[in-house]
């Protein structure tokens, strides 16, 4: 019998950087500007993404160095997933942090980067950048996709 994988055995505190890294599935959706109410703190979604967005390849252009240009990039870390309440619900690291199980479409299940953008998942052809798009319009651009689950269920 083949042993668990690893999202499934280890806590989010208890994955190696290479492991950590190989949750994100490439779907872009947190790289999208959020706008949050300043009375209630609801979070409402834009399709503006992050002006160091690939919106091609959903994925960031300087990673390693993202926070030098985007201060307020927020860095996923096993503390911020257990306190930021807007992880997309198919967000790998909210499924581990959950303790529930990736879905079929996932890179680590499905052997491909492909399978994010197949399934529909993936900010691919739906977002516009800011650096096109003034702040205060940001709200013109409020989407409600990044906030919901398109996929099947999750892979058992």
């Amino acid at each position: 019998m083949a042993p668990e994988p690893f999202w499934k055995t280890k806590s989010l505190d208890d994955l190696t950087p290479v492991e950590w890294e190989s949750l994100c599935d490439g779907c872009g959706r947190c790289c999208l500007n959020k706008l949050e109410d300043y009375d209630t703190g609801e979070i409402e979604w834009t399709n503006v993404a992050c002006t160091l967005f690939n919106a091609e390849t959903c994925r960031c252009n300087q990673y390693e160095v993202r926070q030098e240009t985007v201060p307020d990039c927020i860095p996923l870390t096993p503390e911020t997933v257990r306190e930021i309440t807007w992880l997309p619900p198919t967000c790998a690291y909210r499924l581990v942090r959950d303790g529930q199980d990736l879905y079929w479409w996932h890179h680590l299940l499905s052997g491909s980067r492909d399978t994010v953008h197949e399934a529909g998942i993936s900010a691919r052809g739906r977002v516009v950048s800011e650096n096109d798009i003034p702040v205060e319009d940001f709200e013109d651009y409020l989407v409600t996709w990044p906030d919901e689950d398109p996929s099947a269920e999750p892979h058992q």
